[in-house]
């Protein structure tokens, strides 16, 4: 699994416009092949630091996706931003036998 994380720091006036915006293209995003997940997220502390969190079951479904309209349609959206955005790119793996852990209990 592939998991992106891309950090914004939104301009205040246009925080309305850009949540929207992701909004929208977040449900064409978890229809396309291979999105295991998509979240649109703020943090509580600073209602201008936004987080878009996707979980990708292989790169290429996850290239596929970066190559997409509604992707390019991000990247533009991505000019309300205070400062360039951070998009990282990690590696995961479910140990054999383990599957998906969602919670840990001690």
């Amino acid at each position: 699994m592939i998991l992106v994380i891309t950090k914004m720091n939104v301009l205040p006036e246009r925080r309305m416009e850009l949540t929207q915006t992701i909004t929208s293209l977040s449900s064409f995003t978890r229809a396309e092949k291979g999105c295991a997940y998509c979240e649109f997220c703020q943090n509580i502390e600073d209602k201008n630091r936004l987080f878009l969190l996707e979980e990708w079951d292989t790169e290429e479904n996850l290239m596929t996706h970066l190559k997409s309209e509604h992707f390019s349609v991000l990247l533009g959206a991505m000019s309300f931003l205070a400062q360039p955005y951070r998009r990282t790119f990690h590696t995961t793996f479910h140990p054999l036998g383990m599957g998906k852990i969602e919670t840990l209990r001690s």
